[in-house]
């Protein structure tokens, strides 16, 4: 049996939930990977996987053997390129997962910085607002925002982001003035659906803290949707500057009350395994880190 060519199928296996979509990764036939998984488990005496007519998934057992056959495969594939000499030459794909926002307005750009500067190198990017579970859904590297992670996240910050207030000239027009935080009960504040902060705004100056008690009719579960909707005069948001920076120098919209900020957002990256991190994962993740020493940009 050829060890390495069964731990490449079962693990793809897992992570696709499919063996016709290996085979047709592998350039190869669905019979021919069915029979390749089989015998690696009768070699090991159990059943990895569960197969149905629609599904298919790891057992209990399974799931044990794929984490620690990810890291084999990654080893094998180091133990290779520095065989051949090509230590330092990064290739493969790597797959990222990552906020919408921060995706369409930072991530992008970069990773065609990324792919420019390592030829060899394919990066697919999954762009969605919900904390993925980077095993069971085959991510190598996963970008997100603020400071609350899953229990047990493998985690490296690499940037934090100033939050301000800010509104469209038109809509502070319209409204009464601001001049202290306290005047923001006034307005319509759009925020973030299910924040557990609730409608609560905390705010400093560098000197002292304050939180106030706002309202507003729209919340919304989507960092783009915030963005269009202050610029349309919806209202006031806490927004990260890496969001509205391009608003803000375009005067399309002002910040409020600029003595005053809120707590800053951390950006961290997480990874399935400190131990097997392949040469691939770990340039992207030092490209990153260096582009992101500040998600914001001054204003």
């Amino acid at each position: 049996m050829d060890t390495i060519r069964s731990l490449q199928y079962f693990v793809r296996a897992v992570e696709l939930g499919s063996l016709s979509a290996v085979a047709r990764e592998h350039g190869t036939t669905q019979p021919t990977v069915s029979k390749i998984v089989a015998a690696l488990e009768d070699s090991l005496g159990v059943r990895l996987l569960e197969r149905s007519t629609s599904s298919l998934s790891p057992t209990v057992q399974g799931q044990r053997f794929y984490e620690r056959s990810k890291g084999v495969l990654e080893d094998y594939a180091e133990a290779v390129a520095d065989a051949r000499g090509e230590t330092q030459t990064a290739s493969g794909l790597l797959r990222v997962n990552a906020p919408v926002a921060l995706g369409q307005f930072r991530l992008n750009a970069l990773v065609q910085e990324f792919l420019a500067q390592y030829p060899g190198m394919e990066i697919e990017l999954i762009l969605n607002d919900r904390m993925v579970d980077l095993v069971e859904e085959g991510v190598d590297v996963a970008l997100r925002l603020g400071s609350e992670l899953p229990p047990n996240a493998i985690a490296r910050k690499i940037g934090s982001s100033p939050r301000w207030l800010v509104a469209s000239p038109g809509y502070l027009k319209s409204h009464p003035k601001l001049r202290q935080p306290e005047d923001l009960a006034a307005h319509e504040v759009i925020r973030f659906a299910w924040l557990s902060t609730g409608g609560t705004v905390e705010l400093h100056n560098g000197e002292r803290s304050v939180q106030v008690q706002t309202h507003g009719r729209y919340r919304v579960n989507n960092a783009l949707a915030i963005r269009e909707s202050l610029a349309m005069g919806g209202g006031i948001g806490l927004c990260p500057g890496w969001l509205v920076q391009d608003l803000l120098a375009s005067r399309k919209l002002t910040r409020v009350l600029p003595a005053w900020q809120g707590a800053t957002q951390d950006l961290n990256l997480l990874y399935p395994s400190r131990r097997h991190q392949p040469l691939r994962a770990r340039l992207f993740m030092d490209f990153l880190q260096a582009r992101f020493a500040s998600v914001s940009g001054e204003q």
